[in-house]
């Protein structure tokens, strides 16, 4: 039986996973893909306080190597359900069952993929999912976002201040977004709408030069120069296995309070799997730490 048992080995969960075994409790960490997650494919972050220049891949293998020195063990399985004994709970994977005292749950969320050609190919070489992180390499210099919800707009909104061209693609001819973000956006000089245009396929080698679109209506294609693609077409969650144990919003998100305490009592949830508004590296690890803490004292409430 171990005191915590965390689902994930993300920077939530090897957060998570560093708190709890600090304060004395014992750790079994289950990841069924890689040690990591999505931070291990940014070349290059630049906005975690006190950490100028790192790769994503370097900062997780540090973080996992500082974990594991303190004696969590580690699984390589994917957790297929949890069930609630009351003072503790079972986690059950592919290859077996573990029980705990408490569980966070840290799985994070996938970014949506355009699903093209080479488009693997070329992350960090012009394909991005975040703004945020990877802007400031573009500066001056022109860019794309596809998308048409609130996080398209804002990725473009942020481009804009930074960028010479900011164009934004999207299916539809209106935007799901909200309308006054929208309306900030087209009064910037420096942004263009093409809307009823999908991305066709995109160009360059090694590095992106360009992408092809092509008309909804027309199917007509037509090539746009650009230097960078943010791709903003939301995320994708894998929550539905912990259902009942925690409520999930519309889109999958596990609802939960800003200390990681789901509906069901022991059940903790941490990162970009949880419903919030940032999901940044420096989120998740905040995550981490609020999750253990929780976990933490509901074990010492137990005893």
């Amino acid at each position: 039986m171990k005191d915590v048992i965390i689902i994930g080995g993300g920077p939530a969960g090897l957060t998570a996973a560093l708190y709890a075994s600090r304060s004395g409790q014992s750790v079994l960490l289950l990841e069924s893909e890689n040690i990591g997650g999505q931070i291990t494919a940014a070349p290059l972050v630049e906005n975690f306080p006190g950490t100028p220049q790192i790769s994503g891949m370097l900062f997780a293998d540090q973080l996992f190597e500082q974990v594991m020195a303190l004696g969590v063990e580690l699984a390589l399985e994917k957790a297929i359900k949890i069930i609630d004994q009351g003072d503790h709970k079972v986690v059950v994977t592919e290859d077996g069952r573990h029980s705990g005292r408490a569980v966070i749950i840290a799985t994070g969320a996938k970014h949506r993929h355009l699903g093209l050609p080479r488009e693997n190919d070329l992350i960090g070489q012009g394909i991005s999912y975040c703004a945020v992180c990877d802007g400031a390499f573009y500066k001056n210099r022109t860019v794309a976002v596809v998308g048409g919800g609130n996080s398209a707009i804002c990725e473009a909104l942020f481009l804009s201040s930074i960028c010479h061209k900011v164009f934004l693609i999207h299916r539809r001819d209106t935007f799901r977004a909200d309308s006054s973000i929208v309306n900030r956006l087209a009064s910037l000089d420096n942004v263009t709408f093409i809307t009823g245009h999908v991305i066709d396929s995109l160009e360059g080698d090694p590095a992106l030069q360009g992408i092809l679109l092509r008309s909804v209506d027309t199917n007509d294609v037509s090539r746009l120069e650009v230097d960078a693609l943010f791709v903003a077409i939301g995320h994708a969650p894998d929550n539905r296995a912990f259902e009942p144990h925690v409520t999930l919003d519309e889109e999958g998100y596990i609802i939960a309070s800003e200390d990681g305490t789901t509906n069901t009592p022991g059940i903790f949830v941490a990162g970009d799997c949880r419903k919030k508004t940032v999901r940044q590296l420096t989120t998740a690890v905040g995550d981490g730490a609020n999750a253990a803490t929780s976990a933490w004292g509901c074990n010492m409430n137990a005893v």
